[in-house]
């Protein structure tokens, strides 16, 4: 069994409850969506076809315990549930950054499941797979990544519709360079929202540089 992997590298957690976080990050190659802001269009194709078990070796070698299972979209390749379920049965702290639009009924319960749902501004609302809700686990995330203040309304009222805080802890994000972060700081406070308003870590260290 094989799966099309773009990259396999080491860095810090840059989101989620997990921030900051050394982890080994698993990048699997394809997405079918195709979201304005995506910062890893660079993995939609390429990359090289390796076993699970070179995989789960190459994890290995880093000697840490959490691991990311992030894309592109993950889920396109159906191996990837194979892949979790390995990684946990490895003693892994196992997370999935999955973009809403493929069913997670199948992911391994002891993966914590990091799921995006997408705003108007995306491009790509039309896709969310609203069912995906349904899955959630209170160790799972629901992330939506904004682009403006029409966003943050649109989100502010889905979390409402659909009670997705009774569900899992929710992160609001501003896509980096086009929503001040302070400001939707600000917004957050002022609404009094119980989410986690969240900055990429990676990128303040570093910048957009693959690979980390």
């Amino acid at each position: 069994m094989k799966l099309r992997v773009y990259e396999i590298f080491y860095s810090l957690q840059g989101e989620t409850s997990r921030v900051g976080l050394p982890t080994v990050f698993v990048r699997l190659t394809g997405c079918p969506m195709r979201c304005v802001y995506c910062d890893t269009a660079y993995a939609f194709s390429g990359g090289r076809n390796m076993a699970l078990e070179t995989i789960l070796a190459q994890v290995a070698s880093y000697g840490v315990r959490y691991v990311t299972v992030t894309g592109g979209e993950p889920l396109a390749q159906k191996e990837c549930l194979a892949l979790l379920q390995k990684l946990c049965d490895a003693g892994y702290e196992v997370s999935l950054e999955t973009g809403g639009a493929i069913d997670t009924s199948g992911v391994d319960a002891r993966v914590a499941v990091i799921l995006d749902i997408k705003t108007p501004g995306s491009g790509e609302v039309e896709k969310n797979l609203w069912d995906n809700l349904q899955h959630l686990k209170p160790k799972d995330e629901v992330k939506f990544v904004l682009c403006g203040r029409g966003d943050y309304d649109w989100a502010k009222q889905v979390l409402t519709e659909r009670a997705i805080t009774s569900k899992c802890s929710v992160l609001f994000s501003p896509v980096y360079h086009q929503v001040n972060p302070t400001e939707l700081a600000e917004w957050v406070l002022h609404d009094k929202l119980p989410v986690r308003m969240q900055v990429q870590l990676h990128k303040i260290l570093w910048g957009e540089v693959p690979g980390r």
